[in-house]
């Protein structure tokens, strides 16, 4: 049912959206230049140079260590942002379950109004659709609120991103086989590979029409992170393939808690 596909369609947008804009904000004058106190605006200051002082603070105290700097940064991040997405992705359970009761309901009407294309026809199918939706005490703009956390995480996300890309201390020093400072097609590789299995793994327990329609934004995420990384210096692809294990782990532990453990009653 397409109303159903709807609500989850909004989560992928959102990401992708803030993929689109990583790559767009990649081409904007200054966007690699080496990141100072002097830096000027308000995004660089308070968002690029400050990562870029904890990603350094961080390796000094590993001995200049940079790689180790950004993996537990970025762990950092993501596990102060972690409260944030399970609440959205419970928010996103509790929407499909209620979508998967309503939907036998929604169908009659969509078939009841089928080749009825005129306005009032329209209006009495949108009223009585409504009326299902106080039925089933739901609102179907609260879903919309479950998009809040990857907004507000974006510009999170995108600082830190900079912060790699503008520190050039970062460029000096090796990480397991690769030069930081360079690109590193295996690495590319890897985060390419584990955002793809990251999105197969939010697909678990998804209904196989879903999984149908989203197939192809299954693949948007991947494709921009190798067309970006592929070019990139290495600590990049880092901190992506880090950040997607990561996603996993929250992605299962959230499918746990809000989707294996309901009660009969839920389920």
């Amino acid at each position: 049912m397409e109303t159903t596909s709807v609500f989850a369609k909004l989560k992928n947008y959102s990401l992708i959206a803030g993929l689109l804009l990583i790559v767009f904000l990649a081409g904007c004058q200054g966007a690699n230049e080496p990141i100072s106190a002097e830096s000027s605006g308000w995004f660089d200051h308070y968002f690029v140079y400050s990562f870029s002082v904890m990603i350094k603070s961080i390796a000094v105290f590993f001995n200049n260590n940079y790689g180790l700097s950004i993996i537990l940064l970025t762990l950092m991040i993501r596990l102060a942002l972690m409260p944030l997405l399970l609440k959205q992705m419970k928010s996103g359970f509790k929407m499909r379950d209620k979508m998967s009761v309503l939907k036998p309901e929604m169908d009659e009407i969509q078939m009841k109004y089928k080749e009825k294309k005129d306005i009032e026809s329209q209006r009495k199918m949108q009223e009585e659709v409504m009326k299902l939706y106080q039925k089933h005490d739901m609102n179907p703009l609260a879903s919309m609120s479950g998009c809040l956390p990857m907004l507000i995480q974006f510009p999170i996300l995108i600082g830190f991103y900079y912060a790699i890309l503008r520190t050039p201390e970062i460029a000096g020093h090796s990480f397991l086989w690769f030069n930081l400072g360079q690109a590193d097609i295996i690495l590319t590789l890897a985060a390419v590979v584990i955002y793809y299995f990251q999105f197969k793994v939010s697909q678990m327990g998804m209904d196989p029409k879903m999984k149908k329609q989203m197939a192809i934004m299954g693949l948007i995420s991947p494709i921009m992170i190798g067309f970006v990384s592929f070019n990139a210096p290495a600590a990049l692809p880092l901190y992506w393939a880090v950040g997607g294990v990561f996603m996993i782990s929250q992605t299962l532990i959230s499918k746990k808690m809000y989707q294996d453990n309901k009660t009969p009653a839920e389920a």
